[in-house]
């Protein structure tokens, strides 16, 4: 059998995509490599609760609960996520980890390949893959020689582990800041940046949110590899951090090590941190490496998205039409992922009237 439409992931661009789709009769799958509902949220660290988190939007059709602000996110994201795939009956297989995404010329149908040695043949394809299974961590010399332990924010381990350790927090997102505030008083802290952290001292207003997703379009529409909507908003200190700024936590050492030892970090003017725990807060790159048959990406190294439906939402592939990405690039947050899905949605129907 044929389908309209296969998607990809079932987080939240994913299950908004799928809400869309079904609405409109078309007849589509959802593959998702999570056991369980719940998108990456299911992975977070135990210690993040409602209260940290920047925030959810309503996935179409529904609202947000009243969140508990003490709970784990972990816990009630999926919940959330659960009963609504639940309550509309959304066609969702698990746990299914898609290896790779070809093209059958005969047909010009796409053909999706899972581990468990199933495929689908499908016209069309709404990728919803996130970046929560591509961590990134850049290579230094000696980094294997490192005695101590090494962690990225995809597997933080959370406060209780680190409490009383030597803690190099490496990047300079939101995920660092984060952590060092939840550190500060149990860890000794170092913070290490490549660049100096740009801080946001005004609000964070539709406006500058508009401003922000423009900044990130523009990349997509050139090629470039997406940076993240955080990336271009600046940093911001919440209640919770203000303790880990009284402390000085946030005068970062504008310069990255050289080198990885045994027991700490080298500088290039011989310095050196020690340390027992490296926290990599480098970020994520695009979970898109099993679409690598279909040549989507630009000689930039990113992949060029067009905006067909709507101006400010670029979600179809320049090089193949078939091909509809949520949560990349400028949709890459919770609301924008929820407005892709829409728009994704329509473009497989625009996209299957004319084929």
């Amino acid at each position: 059998m044929t389908l309209d439409a296969v998607v990809i992931g079932a987080g939240q661009a994913g299950l908004s995509a799928a809400h869309h789709l079904q609405r409109l009769g078309i007849n589509f799958v959802v593959l998702d490599a999570n056991p369980a509902p719940g998108g990456a949220w299911q992975h977070r660290w135990d210690s993040l609760t409602m209260h940290d988190v920047h925030g959810v939007a309503d996935l179409p059709g529904t609202d947000v609960p009243e969140w508990d602000r003490k709970a784990q996110a972990n816990v009630e994201v999926p919940a959330y996520f659960a009963e609504y795939e639940e309550r509309y009956g959304l066609p969702v297989e698990r746990p299914v980890r898609v290896t790779r995404v070809d093209s059958d010329p005969a047909t010009d149908d796409l053909l999706v390949h899972a581990t468990d040695g199933r495929s689908w043949r499908t016209r069309s394809l709404v990728n919803a893959t996130g970046t929560w299974d591509t961590p990134f961590i850049p290579y230094y010399p000696g980094a294997r020689s490192f005695q101590g332990q090494q962690f990225h924010t995809a597997h933080y381990p959370g406060p209780a582990a680190l409490t009383g350790k030597r803690v190099v927090v490496i990047g300079g997102g939101a995920s660092a800041v984060q952590f060092i505030g939840e550190l500060a008083g149990l860890a000794d802290i170092t913070w290490v940046t490549r660049s100096e952290p740009v801080w946001r001292t005004t609000e964070f207003n539709p406006d500058a949110g508009r401003e922000a997703v423009a900044l990130v379009e523009e990349r997509v529409k050139r090629g470039l590899p997406p940076r993240s909507v955080v990336s271009v908003t600046g940093l911001m200190l919440r209640a919770q951090e203000q303790k880990a700024a009284a402390m000085g936590l946030y005068d970062a050492r504008r310069e990255m090590f050289t080198s990885i030892e045994t027991d700490g970090v080298r500088f290039a003017d011989g310095s050196f941190v020690e340390a027992d725990v490296l926290l990599w807060a480098t970020g994520f790159r695009p979970s898109i490496g099993h679409l690598a048959p279909l040549r989507l990406r630009s000689p930039e190294g990113g992949i060029e998205l067009l905006a067909p439906r709507d101006p400010h939402t670029y979600t179809t592939s320049a090089v193949d039409g078939r091909i509809h990405f949520v949560g990349y690039g400028p949709s890459a947050s919770t609301i924008g992922a929820t407005r892709a899905g829409r728009v994704a949605a329509l473009s497989v129907r625009d996209q299957l009237n004319q084929r």
